[in-house]
């Protein structure tokens, strides 16, 4: 009986998702943790030069989309709890709900690059604009695997139901999610609010 009981507090205490999906979340971090180090190196190298094209960059843009990120962390935690309480149609109109703000990020993301395209401002522009090109751009891609991810999950939620993906399969497809929202979450102040400090 307590052995049982042990396995049962264990079972409850896992973490979501697969350990597979916990690995590329890890390195992934890691390689992300490296351009944000290789970025404050060369900030440290030339602070003013940074500091100014930093204000170039349009902040209310940066806010919305942090806004819109939150949102759908919210959006998709409440996708893996709607699956765990066999609430499918919850789950699904939640994870709608994280594809929609995942497009409306990729949406405001182009009406910035295509502002900062108009000014002149392209990765050649300096060291920071190569750094911000490169780190929103991977980012993005990012996103874009996201939705895609999530929407993979949806549709088999849609067409299989919940016995055909199961829990860890949102949790999969969440914990990925929630990878994206973190790391815009230290490239906001990385990138538009280090020179306000």
């Amino acid at each position: 009986m307590l052995a049982q009981a042990t396995f049962l507090k264990q079972e409850q205490r896992r973490n979501p998702g697969e350990l597979g999906v916990w690995v590329f979340v890890l390195a992934d971090m890691f390689v992300f943790t490296m351009l944000f180090c290789l970025f404050l190196h060369y900030r440290n190298e030339d602070v003013f030069s940074f500091n100014e094209s930093m204000k170039k960059l349009n902040l209310h843009y940066g806010m919305i989309n942090t806004v819109i990120l939150l949102f759908s962390s919210w959006f998709a935690a409440n996708a893996a709890m709607a699956m765990h309480k066999s609430s499918l149609r919850a789950c699904k109109r939640f994870m709608l709900l994280t594809m929609l703000c995942g497009l409306s990020f990729l949406v405001l993301k182009g009406f910035e690059y295509s502002e900062k395209l108009s000014y002149g401002i392209t990765p050649y522009s300096n060291e920071f604009f190569m750094f911000y090109y490169v780190l929103t751009g991977i980012h993005l891609l990012h996103v874009i695997i996201g939705i895609f991810v999530v929407g993979f999950a949806w549709i088999r939620l849609k067409v299989v139901g919940g016995e055909g993906i199961g829990s860890v399969g949102i949790e999969n497809a969440v914990t990925y999610w929630h990878m994206v929202d973190l790391l815009w979450i230290i490239l906001f102040p990385l990138l538009y609010l280090l020179p306000l400090s």
